[in-house]
């Protein structure tokens, strides 16, 4: 019962990092300003931003081993969709160095944590390079 306990602790806690990631994209395409492209990224970022923890929620329902690794998957690919749209704000100078720094290392520790997930799934165990 215990090994119970810890599989679901972990899709747990993942999923409430990514809701509340979900809510500081949100809040930061607000600061994205009102131009064409900043309109354009925010549709973009808010789409990938909250669609990690909408595919997040999803994989913890799913029916099987191979529907989890598919949901959770699909997390990890908006995840990195996410990590592009704050790197170009990023190069863009769009937001302040400090407000786009803390968003882009939640970002990546969320893509770190999602392959984590995806790799112990499927019983493979990535190197780091």
């Amino acid at each position: 019962m215990q090994k119970e306990k810890v599989a679901t602790a972990q899709p747990e806690d993942i999923r409430k990092r990514t809701f509340r990631f979900a809510v500081t994209i949100v809040k930061l395409s607000g600061e994205l300003g009102n131009d064409r492209a900043a309109n354009v990224i925010a549709k973009q970022i808010i789409r990938s931003g909250t669609s990690i923890g909408a595919n997040a929620q999803e994989a913890v329902a799913a029916h099987s081993k191979q529907d989890f690794i598919y949901k959770t998957n699909i997390a990890l690919r908006e995840a990195r969709e996410t990590l592009y749209w704050l790197k170009l704000i990023q190069e863009l100078s769009i937001l302040k160095p400090s407000t786009i720094q803390t968003v882009l290392q939640e970002a990546e520790e969320i893509t770190k944590i999602l392959g984590a997930i995806v790799s112990t799934a499927r019983g493979v165990r990535k190197t780091t390079s």
